[in-house]
């Protein structure tokens, strides 16, 4: 910070937002994608119906797209096969010879 006046201004600025229970914060995108998150965050930031829209529809493309730990078993289980009764089989193999 470059004096003492800044840094008291910045902070009373985050109370301000903070009241409001608005926050700041940085995020790490791609360039070209700049213009389109500021114009979804102020969407969001205004609380009418449209924003819980947006806000639904993106939790929900993000929940069915979320890579954690037991993703790939739950997209498997979702799998229109599931209760088919296909019976996949593995070959079992010893490996191959190698000259070392």
């Amino acid at each position: 910070m470059g004096s003492a006046a800044q840094a008291r201004a910045v902070r009373n600025y985050r109370k301000r937002l903070k009241k409001t229970g608005m926050a700041r914060f940085e995020v790490v995108g791609l360039d070209r994608d700049r213009e389109l998150i500021r114009k979804l965050a102020r969407k969001l930031a205004d609380e009418s119906q449209e924003a819980a829209e947006i806000r639904a529809r993106l939790a929900q493309g993000i929940d069915e797209e979320s890579k954690g730990k037991g993703a790939i078993w739950a997209a498997l289980r979702r799998s229109p096969l599931v209760g088919a009764g296909v019976k996949i089989k593995r070959e079992f193999t010893t490996g191959r010879k190698i000259d070392l």
